[in-house]
């Protein structure tokens, strides 16, 4: 079986509109080595970021499209070379006549998209989540997501309850002192995949916010101001998510294109 790419390419569209992505992010179709009107997908390969190995892994699947969530082209370009270490593997993808798409920050904003995902940990689709940052051009979009929890929780069942919805064994934790112990209950959560500062930064009145990274100064600011902070490392906060993305991708396309997930992406940082 096989699917137009341009189908492929309105499924995505559907899941992730990409006029919700933010304006500093490069979203959509960035490689296209052949006139994509006449293209067709039989797999697809979702990863977080294009390594070579995951682009070996595609030729190895026989994939015509590789969904990328983070964009392998994000700054302006005046050179494709081999030699270039952030250059090569777009040329790569273009020599195996490979399609590239991101979602990235479109994925981000978009309802049941990975900030949803990420709030998941606290409950199914019955609690209520809003944008932090809602898009004028419709509320249900919007950078991070928030929500109230009907049962308060301990921060160390919160803590809990995130380790094991992105499947990692441990978290690093800033716990405010009316939170340390278990004096004070979270009442309410915001998240943001990856890095959530920028996001956070304009947000107060929560008493837990979930990341992948941030500043060090920012951690303090909010602990100081009585939030705690639970930071997972930035992809742990998406790689989980690709495996629900195939899931909606392949409903979205009648079964008629196989969605596979990267087995050699790979979070870049690791405990010594």
């Amino acid at each position: 079986m096989a699917a137009p790419l341009s189908e492929v390419l309105s499924a995505l569209e559907r899941l992730a509109p990409l006029s919700f992505a933010e304006s500093w992010d490069n979203v959509g179709l960035l490689v296209e080595p052949a006139p994509s009107s006449a293209a067709q997908v039989s797999r697809a390969l979702l990863t977080i970021d294009l390594e070579p190995q995951v682009l070996q892994e595609a030729l190895a699947l026989g994939a015509q499209l590789i969904v990328a969530y983070h964009p392998p082209l994000f700054q302006g370009l005046k050179r494709l070379r081999c030699s270039a270490p952030s250059e090569r593997v777009a040329v790569q993808a273009v020599a195996a006549g490979l399609f590239v798409f991101s979602p990235h920050t479109a994925l981000d904003a978009a309802p049941g998209g990975v900030n949803d995902w990420l709030l998941d940990a606290f409950g199914g689709a019955e609690l209520k989540r809003e944008p932090c940052l809602p898009h004028p051009a419709d509320s249900r979009f919007g950078a991070g997501r928030f929500l109230r929890l009907p049962q308060p929780m301990t921060l160390a069942e919160a803590a809990s309850r995130l380790k094991g919805q992105l499947g990692v064994p441990q978290l690093r934790v800033a716990a405010a002192a009316e939170h340390a112990g278990g004096a004070a209950l979270i009442r309410n959560v915001a998240v943001c995949a990856g890095a959530g500062g920028s996001v956070f930064e304009k947000l107060s009145g929560f008493d837990l916010f979930v990341t992948g990274e941030m500043r060090h100064h920012d951690v303090r600011a909010r602990v100081q101001s009585g939030s705690s902070v639970v930071l997972s490392e930035h992809t742990h906060t998406e790689r989980g998510y690709l495996r629900t993305f195939a899931e909606r991708l392949t409903a979205e396309t009648a079964r008629e294109v196989t969605f596979h997930v990267s087995e050699s992406d790979r979070e870049p940082l690791s405990w010594q």
